[in-house]
C-alpha cells in the first residue's frame, strides 16, 4: 500500500474528489459517514491532517488526523476503508500510520462500534476510552407537552449575526467537562451557519430579560440547536431524520427544568415539520441526561466507540 503522497494539509481537488468517493462507498455499506456527493466535506475532516492510501492508483483508504485535538488534548482521528478492500490489512496499515504521526495518547474513532474496527483494536492493543450513544424515538405516540418556563424566561430562535457570541458564552460553561463541544467558537457557528442543513428557525434560545438601569436586552441562558439530516442509504428507512443536536444550560440557570423546556420545544418543532424519527448522541456515562431522554422516549440504537492506548 502507498499513500497518494504523505500526511497533507490540505486536499487538492483530485484528492477531494477520490475522498468523497471512498466516503460515498463507505456510507453505502455502513450508513456513514454523512457525506454527499458534492460540496465541502462533513466538518468532522476540516482542518488537521489527511492520509489517501493507494494500491496501483486506486483509492483503498483515508485517514483523518485532528492536529488540534480535544479540550483533554487527544489528538482525534477517523480511518477508512473501502468495502471492496476490507479484510486485507489495509486498516492495520492505516493505523500503523496513524500510530507514527499522531502524538502520544491520540483517540480514533469506530463509528457503530464495527466488529473489524473490535477485531483491530483486539489485535493492536487499543482499548475503548470513551463510548457516544446514539439515542432514537419515533415521533408518532410520543408525548411532548408544551414547555412550560419560570417567569422571567421566554424562548426565541436564534438570530444570524446577532446571537453567536452569546451561544458560545453559555456553551462554554454547559459544557466546560466536554471533549469537544466545550470548545466551539463564535467561527464555529459562522462555519455551520453556511451548510446546508442549518436551520434558525429551528435553533431555540431561552433568555431572561435584563431590566437592570432600565435595560431592556435579554441575557440568553440556554440553548436548544435542532439539526436534520437527509435520507442516507441504510439507515433510519432511508428517511430525513431530526436531531437533538445540542442543549445547552447556563449552570446558573440550572435547576428549574430549563433542559426539559428547551429539549421540548424542539422535539416539537422537529415533529411539526414532519419528521417521523428523532435522535440524539450524548455520553455514554452521563447518567443524569440518560434518564431526562428515557423519560421522552429515547432508547439505545448505536453505539460510537473512541480508542486509544
Amino acid at each position: 500500500m502507498s499513500g497518494d503522497g504523505e500526511w497533507r494539509q490540505e486536499l487538492d481537488e483530485r484528492q477531494l474528489e477520490d475522498v468523497r468517493r471512498l466516503l460515498l462507498a463507505v456510507r453505502e455499506a455502513d450508513g456513514r459517514p454523512e457525506v454527499g456527493p458534492e460540496g465541502p466535506l462533513p466538518g468532522e475532516f476540516d482542518g488537521g491532517e489527511h492520509l489517501v492510501a493507494c494500491i496501483e492508483g486506486e483509492v483503498v483508504g483515508y485517514a483523518h488526523l485532528d492536529t488540534t485535538g480535544d479540550s483533554f488534548g487527544h489528538q482525534v482521528a477517523e480511518l477508512f476503508v473501502h468495502p471492496a478492500h476490507r479484510n486485507r490489512g489495509y486498516g492495520a496499515k492505516l493505523l500503523q500510520a496513524l500510530d507514527e504521526r499522531a502524538a502520544v495518547g491520540f483517540r480514533v474513532w469506530a463509528h457503530g462500534d464495527h466488529p473489524a474496527a473490535q477485531r483491530l483494536a483486539r489485535k493492536t492493543g487499543l482499548e475503548r476510552k470513551r463510548e457516544l450513544l446514539i439515542l432514537h424515538v419515533d415521533v408518532e405516540g410520543a408525548d411532548w407537552p408544551e414547555p412550560v418556563l419560570r417567569d422571567g424566561v421566554s424562548l426565541r430562535t436564534f438570530v444570524t449575526g446577532q446571537d453567536e457570541d452569546a451561544v458560545v458564552r453559555v456553551n462554554a460553561r454547559a459544557f466546560d467537562w466536554h471533549p469537544e463541544q466545550g470548545a466551539l467558537t463564535a467561527d464555529d457557528v459562522r462555519a455551520d451557519e453556511r451548510r446546508p442543513w442549518f436551520d434558525p428557525g429551528g435553533f431555540f434560545l431561552a433568555v431572561e430579560k435584563n431590566t437592570a438601569n432600565g435595560s431592556l436586552e435579554d441575557t440568553v441562558i440556554g440553548f436548544h440547536w435542532t439539526k436534520v439530516h437527509e435520507p442516507t442509504p441504510g439507515r433510519f428507512g432511508g428517511e430525513r431524520v431530526g436531531e437533538v443536536y445540542v442543549v445547552g444550560v447556563d449552570p446558573a440557570a440550572q435547576g428549574g427544568g430549563l433542559g426539559r423546556a428547551l429539549t421540548l420545544a424542539g422535539l416539537r418543532y422537529l415533529a411539526g415539520r414532519g419528521l417521523r424519527q428523532i435522535i440524539l448522541y450524548v455520553e455514554g456515562d452521563n447518567a443524569p441526561a440518560l434518564a431526562v431522554y428515557s423519560k421522552l422516549g429515547f432508547t439505545r440504537h448505536e453505539t460510537d466507540v473512541q480508542y486509544g492506548r
